[in-house]
């Protein structure tokens, strides 16, 4: 097999080392071994592969072996920095620029060398750092919905993996306890530690070297958050994810430790009977399986999409919607008929205002979750809607299916109906002929500018982590 470039560029280096090292020309070398200098100069120069004889006799004129100019390690300081030039200037993100290569000619000192490879390190990490454009990111985020939805949301190899956890540590039935999270940290050899000086950036730091998971010291009332902050972080070690390498690979290990604490906090073989009987009761209800497990609203939302088409033969939608309409999070397996932008992208689109997704904000009682039949393009469905509210703003939860398998849930009877022609403008987003007919060309309002338009998509190996926070934060507590 013919040897690559660099391995030629090294073995050229080291020839012709050995050859100034005993004070011969290329000329003096080429007599000696029966070939021409210039041959010689092409082998030296990584431009020609050597003959084995005529290997051999280099070896013996030069007073080494044949093994040593093999070697892999460059002769001398020198030769290395020739050989990094060489393939920083044939990798692709340098060819993309367009500019000629540099030749190092004897003439060009060892510091501009060094200085002209720094400039290809800083080019090379910020090429690993701009892990995608907002489009690229899109269209990765739009991938992974696709091809889990193609799966039923059901990830069967983490479903396992989480019982077996669960197992373990002694966990049988009931809300996951912090003392039982506690146990799985301590079997993989971590100890948790809440503290309250974590980075911004970070909602979790994993010390690999002192086998410690740093949490903040509260969360949302009753420690959902804690427990899914730690389980999370535990999966990274179970799954044995390395840093992301893109960020198509960054979502796939976000969705995966989600996925995972989700599994841990609402197990499988419980999860399943619990619906199953609830299913068979005609009583499925999101705020039920919520109450049995002692986990959010939203993750017990999310956790019938990973179990009810692999185990009740029902296809369901999944939305979180902010006070604006935006799909922050999206999940769906029966048609329910969504906007998106021409890369196919759902997250970020506002959904029809007849949906009960967005008219559930109006309601006065938030407590409860509404219900609602809505008549689209994609046929009737029945949903259930909640409202809640963070320091970011409001939002809703909504679990839905289509009209047949309403049977199934509480509050199948609601009488409140809206029907959404979306995406024809005429439903809700082209406004009303009379209004319009009187404010027309008489209105100018200011916009209301989201920040995040400006916003450039996070970088680094783990987008939106700032680097040096979570290095100064592990040094301060490295002792501990």
């Amino acid at each position: 097999m013919a040897a690559s470039g660099i391995e030629l560029a090294t073995l050229g280096h080291r020839i012709r080392h050995h050859r100034v090292a005993r004070g011969f020309t290329l000329d003096e070398l080429g007599a000696r071994v029966g070939v021409a200098g210039s041959q010689l100069s092409l082998i030296e120069n990584g431009r020609r592969e050597p003959k084995l004889s005529l290997l051999q006799a280099i070896a013996e004129a030069t007073g080494t072996d044949v093994t040593d100019l093999l070697s892999a390690e460059p002769p001398n300081r020198r030769a290395a920095l020739e050989l990094e030039l060489e393939r920083a200037q044939s990798s692709p993100v340098f060819r993309r620029l367009g500019v000629g290569a540099v030749k190092p000619a004897k003439t060009m000192n060892d510091e501009t060398l060094e200085s002209i490879l720094g400039l290809h390190r800083e080019l090379q990490r910020r090429e690993h750092e701009a892990i995608a454009t907002p489009e690229e990111a899109r269209r990765a985020n739009t991938e992974l919905r696709l091809r889990m939805r193609a799966a039923g949301n059901y990830l069967p190899e983490i479903e396992q993996l989480a019982e077996k956890q669960l197992k373990a540590a002694g966990h049988t039935t009931g809300a996951l306890t912090h003392r039982t999270v506690s146990i799985m940290a301590e079997r993989l050899g971590f100890e948790l530690l809440y503290v309250g000086d974590l980075p911004h950036s970070a909602r979790s730091v994993t010390d690999l070297e002192n086998g410690r998971i740093y949490l903040p010291p509260a969360s949302i009332p009753g420690g959902h958050g804690l427990r899914s902050m730690a389980l999370q972080a535990m999966a990274h070690r179970l799954l044995g994810h390395t840093p992301p390498s893109d960020y198509a690979d960054f979502l796939q290990q976000r969705l995966e430790i989600n996925y995972f604490a989700a599994c841990c906090l609402m197990p499988e073989t419980a999860s399943v009977a619990f619906l199953a009987q609830a299913k068979k009761d005609r009583n499925l209800a999101v705020e039920d399986f919520r109450d049995a497990f002692g986990v959010t609203h939203e993750a017990a939302g999310m956790r019938m999409t990973n179990l009810s088409t692999r185990h009740l033969d029902i296809r369901l939608h999944f939305l979180r919607v902010d006070g604006a309409g935006a799909i922050t999070r999206v999940y769906e397996n029966d048609g329910l008929p969504l906007p998106m932008d021409v890369t196919g992208s759902v997250e970020g689109q506002v959904v029809c205002r007849r949906f009960s997704a967005r008219s559930a904000f109006d309601e006065q009682n938030r407590t409860v979750e509404h219900y609602q039949y809505t008549d689209t393009p994609g046929g009737t469905f029945w949903c259930s809607s909640q409202t809640g509210t963070t320091a970011e703003g409001e939002f809703s939860i909504t679990v839905g299916v289509p009209f047949d398998d309403a049977r199934w849930f509480r509050g199948r009877e609601t009488a409140k109906r809206a029907t959404s022609t979306c995406p024809d403008d005429a439903c809700c987003r082209r406004p009303d002929a009379a209004l319009t007919a009187r404010w027309e060309g008489k209105a100018w309002p200011s916009a209301r500018v989201h920040m995040q338009m400006f916003s450039p998509l996070p970088r680094g190996a783990f987008p939106g982590v700032d680097d040096g926070e979570v290095y100064a934060f592990l040094d301060r507590h490295a002792g501990g």
